[in-house]
């Protein structure tokens, strides 16, 4: 719960924090042979360093210069729930991205889950305030459908997680009993970039950009590739009830693109007659997006009138992404959105999407 500028209050669901493991040792406790003594990278692999450093300023917790910030339960759990006032935190293990070895990089995400559901999810001290992301290999469908299999039924895990650099769009058919398997456990899918080991494609459709400030600016644009792939495909005629996060940002993309989408498809929709709308009736109860820290126009008159363009309002959801260096505050939201746009900003489109019950008190402050 935090009070705004204006004296209201709101619940907080954050609906992006990042864990790691402590260290490669401590991953590799939770790995079976034979890839326990494999060889495998770093989670700082990504060939674009953020110039002040990955992580935000004291994120690092008890054990600085020993373990990766987001990686104890107790220490985040104090930053975002006291001092933060996060009431919920969505979390998201960060893993290897797209790997060589599909096996190998199934086994990762594999541990990672466990490592979530062990240490956070099952704590008996915060467990009942965090909820939780599985994450599956895209790469490997039979892995991924198992790791479904194995946590649908946790009370505490609300989506599985998949990384935005794929080899293929998300749209084509070798991805659909993935989505098919989500669809029916009634969990969203929630796509964040993460970067491959050596395999994945450039940032841009014209190749790698020169520096960081480039590639965190374009980078999660890659989202309309696959979400206009997946319109086009009829994923969601196929699948009704799935949902998609894009959990890097960007939603201010997706009005003007949609725009230009409706205006080719209107007269041509008999080109794809397995999905028979125009693209923008297909964003509403399918397609939610993290709030991202470079979105929209800021503080600016006309946020609220911005935020409500293609029902923007509905689909967006806080995400601090903790503990990397974007971190973002709820305070620091638009001072011109209206109070019902906050709410659902803040806390309503998450508790909707992810099945989180605020407490109605709570709730009508």
């Amino acid at each position: 719960m935090i009070e705004h500028a204006d004296g209201t209050q709101t619940p907080v669901i954050d609906a992006s924090v990042h864990i790691f493991f402590p260290s490669n040792r401590d991953l590799r406790s939770f790995l079976r042979e034979p890839f326990k003594s494999r060889g495998f990278p770093d989670y700082e692999m990504d060939w674009y360093g953020a110039p002040g450093g990955e992580y935000a300023p004291n994120t690092e917790g008890p054990e600085r210069g020993r373990s990766y910030p987001g990686s104890d339960p107790e220490f985040v759990a104090n930053e975002l729930f006291s001092k933060r006032g996060v009431d919920v935190a969505i979390l998201h293990p960060m893993g290897r991205g797209i790997m060589p070895d599909r096996h190998l990089g199934s086994a990762l995400h594999a541990a990672h889950n466990e490592m979530m559901v062990s240490r956070w999810l099952d704590s008996a001290e915060f467990g009942d305030r965090f909820r939780g992301t599985i994450r599956v290999n895209p790469d490997d469908i039979a892995g991924a459908l198992r790791e479904v299999e194995r946590y649908r039924d946790h009370p505490r895990v609300v989506q599985i997680g998949v990384p935005l650099q794929s080899r293929e769009v998300y749209g084509k058919p070798q991805f659909w009993p993935l989505w098919e398997a989500a669809a029916a456990a009634n969990l969203p899918v929630a796509v964040h970039i993460e970067s491959g080991s050596g395999i994945g494609f450039a940032p841009t459709p014209s190749g790698n950009t020169r520096t960081y400030e480039q590639y965190v600016s374009f980078m999660a644009l890659n989202y309309l590739y696959h979400l206009m792939n997946m319109i086009a495909e009829g994923v969601f005629e196929r699948f009704p009830t799935l949902k998609f996060v894009w959990a890097d940002g960007a939603a201010d993309f997706v009005t003007p693109f949609m725009w230009r989408m409706d205006t080719f498809g209107r007269p041509h929709l008999e080109q794809t007659p397995w999905a028979p709308r125009i693209p923008s009736d297909y964003l509403p109860g399918h397609v939610y997006f993290i709030q991202g820290a470079m979105d929209g126009p800021g503080d600016a008159e006309f946020a609220g009138e911005w935020f409500g363009f293609t029902g923007k309002e509905d689909m967006v959801m806080f995400g601090s992404s903790y503990p990397h260096w974007q971190c973002a505050d709820i305070r620091g939201l638009p001072t011109a959105l209206s109070s019902e746009q906050r709410e659902k900003l803040c806390w309503r489109n998450a508790a909707q999407l992810y099945g989180i019950d605020i407490p109605a008190g709570v709730g009508a402050q």
